[in-house]
């Protein structure tokens, strides 16, 4: 477990985009990842409200997922993007952090298949899922 939580910390910290986002690895496991992003004004996607882009929210799901197909016990490497789907349910309170966990939940020989929720601090309804197909390199 060490490497593979050694290899998703060096997988966050190698992307520029996830550094300029302030994301934070809070917890990884076997197929599992949780992510979180502070609130940044500069994220900000609607000055009138100050609620963050759906962009960012995206790229911090898409970012988790990866995450956790990577520490899928039967990942033997790294991973890339095939689709996501990103449901939005309602927007991100402003001033609050962004959320996120993600399941590998079925690994084939060349592609993971992930679910992830968001949440801002109401964590009875959450800000967007999302489910996706990733790359399995190498196996």
């Amino acid at each position: 477990m060490a490497n593979r939580t050694q290899l998703a910390k060096q997988f966050i910290e190698a992307i520029p985009h996830a550094q300029a986002l302030g994301m934070v690895l809070d917890d990884i496991g076997d197929g599992t990842a949780t992510f979180s992003m502070p609130y940044d004004a500069r994220l900000v996607g609607d000055p009138a409200t100050g609620v963050i882009h759906g962009g960012a929210v995206s790229a911090l799901m898409d970012t988790c997922c990866g995450a956790a197909v990577m520490s899928h016990p039967d990942a033997p490497g790294g991973t890339a993007t095939i689709d996501l789907r990103i449901d939005y349910m309602r927007a991100a309170q402003p001033g609050q952090r962004i959320v996120t966990t993600a399941i590998c939940h079925r690994m084939t020989r060349s592609v993971a298949f992930v679910r992830a929720t968001a949440w801002d601090d109401d964590r009875d309804r959450p800000v967007a899922t999302a489910t996706g197909a990733f790359t399995v390199e190498g196996r």
